[in-house]
């Protein structure tokens, strides 16, 4: 695993939930990659998540990657090992349940490190992204978010 790669991933939603989109930047060496898309309804942290999600989806090799998201929700889940008991737990009370078992095998294929980096402060990475995902959420030609419609059906969240 000698390949390092830089990502950097925001989410956004126009409204919470409402319209929303994801961004992301991979970068590996003097390659950079911008990757997006948008959703009709759907909220913030699932948008986090999907950047992630599509962003390591994007490697065709086990890499190093340092992924840097403004998202709490993402990092602490990773760096303070709350999926694991919320493995452990069944699932029990998690939203976006979809979302976390399409990153548990990415997390498993590459050696990955998240990084909190503060949202709307300067980064470059991080302000292209929120760019990105921002104009994804207003794009007309928005996709259908068909995990936030079930979990919406479901209390909970549970599947």
């Amino acid at each position: 695993m000698s390949s390092q790669v830089i990502i950097y991933t925001d989410g956004a939603a126009q409204g919470n939930p409402g319209p929303g989109g994801y961004g992301a930047v991979l970068i590996y060496g003097d390659t950079k990659t911008e990757i997006s898309c948008g959703f009709k309804l759907t909220t913030n942290n699932r948008m986090e998540l999907l950047a992630v999600i599509m962003a390591l989806q994007k490697l065709k090799r086990p890499c190093q990657v340092i992924v840097y998201s403004d998202s709490k929700y993402v990092c602490d889940a990773i760096n303070k090992n709350w999926i694991n008991g919320w493995v452990r737990r069944g699932w029990a009370k998690v939203k976006n349940i979809d979302l976390w078992k399409a990153l548990l095998p990415l997390l498993k294929t590459h050696e990955i490190r998240f990084e909190w980096v503060k949202g709307h402060a300067g980064n470059a990475g991080n302000e292209r992204c929120d760019f990105l995902a921002t104009q994804a959420a207003l794009n007309n030609a928005l996709e259908i978010d068909h995990g936030y419609l079930a979990q919406k059906e479901k209390p909970n969240g549970l599947f």
